[in-house]
């Protein structure tokens, strides 16, 4: 790396945009997904922070994986991809044919090529300490590791994967090798896990050479693989071949079989890290945002249209009608222009639940 250069060598970062975010619905929508929305209050979307946060270590060496149907969002807020930065996905078919599209384009493009999957809707904190973590997962990687960054569970979560590391890699201090990936566990397992050490959450985050992603894909499914090089090498056959990919994420497809095999490296992160799954945990991040003490309810959005007395929880007003709470505690209000929300933080999982069921009652255009 040149002196007084921060960006890192053939260096690119590949950011998946998918998924609808329904927990966070009537915010979130299939038409308006989490990733295009500010839940931060930063004036930026999720994307947008997930663009800027990565800028400085690849210039403009980025490929953002949507769906076809949030192109056009897509350049909006970030026109500079405009130039062959965005891959569009005619179809959603999970992580491994997103990521993998793009490491077969990356393999093409630049053979010296070094990439980093960083999901679109996450939100990290200390960024100095991030790019720290990507800055080793890439010199790592670079020597034919499948690397991954685990973050240090800060409570026994039964929402996300973990990350079990057997032994320190050799070279590299601090660098773990894994020996598994587990799925979202009970939590009874979840708390077994911090107890024992060794565990870190799984947040989705890989740097490889795209070669070496595609070729541990072959090694479980060559067809799968040969068909993403097809794609890559010919766009004109992605309508007709995309539809014929599994629908696997990544984790199964290579992480798991890969760390059995002993092919998986892991840089521990000591950033903040949420996946803003849900109201409760954008009420919390937005709490530990603030610098002052905040009385009555947190407000994501125009502040002016909530009147409170004796009340606390998470108020969003979307519509610009004005939002009255009066003696409830830990509250969920979301007030869009179609659609309003009220539950509390315990039961924010459950806003899944009522989507799905909208879904089922034909009430589609509301999701």
């Amino acid at each position: 790396m040149a002196i007084g250069k921060l960006s890192i060598d053939n260096f690119w970062a590949v950011i998946p945009a998918g998924g609808s975010g329904t927990r966070l619905w009537p915010l979130s929508r299939s038409t308006a997904p989490k990733f295009l929305r500010d839940l931060t209050g930063s004036g930026r979307s999720l994307l947008q922070e997930t663009y800027d946060r990565l800028e400085a270590l690849v210039d403009d060496r980025f490929l953002v994986v949507t769906g076809a149907v949030h192109e056009s969002a897509v350049l909006e807020q970030l026109p500079g991809l405009a130039g062959g930065g965005l891959l569009a996905e005619p179809t959603p078919r999970d992580s491994m044919a997103a990521i993998g599209l793009a490491a077969a384009v990356l393999e093409l493009r630049d053979p010296d090529a070094v990439m980093g999957s960083f999901a679109a809707d996450h939100v990290i904190t200390r960024a100095e300490r991030f790019t720290e973590a990507v800055r080793t997962a890439v010199s790592v990687a670079r020597e034919d590791w499948l690397v991954t960054i685990g973050i240090q569970p800060t409570f026994a979560s039964s929402a996300y994967g973990y990350i079990h590391s057997a032994a320190p890699l050799a070279g590299h201090p601090g660098v773990a090798l894994v020996d598994s990936f587990v799925e979202k566990p009970s939590a009874e397992a979840a708390q077994g896990y911090l107890d024992a050490g060794g565990y870190r959450w799984n947040a989705g985050m890989f740097v490889v050479r795209p070669t070496v992603l595609l070729d541990l894909l072959a090694a479980w499914d060559a067809d799968f693989a040969e068909k993403l090089r097809a794609i890559a090498a010919k766009p004109e056959l992605i309508d007709g071949l995309w539809p014929t990919l599994p629908k696997i994420p990544l984790d199964n497809a290579v992480a798991e079989p890969a760390a059995a095999a002993g092919r998986v490296a892991m840089v521990p992160g000591g950033f903040g890290w949420d996946d803003v799954g849900d109201f409760d945990s954008l009420a919390a991040l937005l709490d530990a945002a603030l610098t002052v003490d905040n009385d009555g309810p947190t407000v994501l959005g125009d502040a002016s249209l909530v009147k409170s007395i004796d009340s606390s929880g998470l108020v969003v007003p979307y519509s610009g009608r004005t939002i009255a709470v009066v003696g409830l505690e830990d509250v969920v209000v979301v007030d869009t222009p179609d659609a309003v929300l009220v539950t509390t933080r315990a039961h924010a999982q459950h806003v899944k639940q009522l989507v799905a069921g909208l879904q089922k009652d034909g009430a589609a255009g509301l999701t």
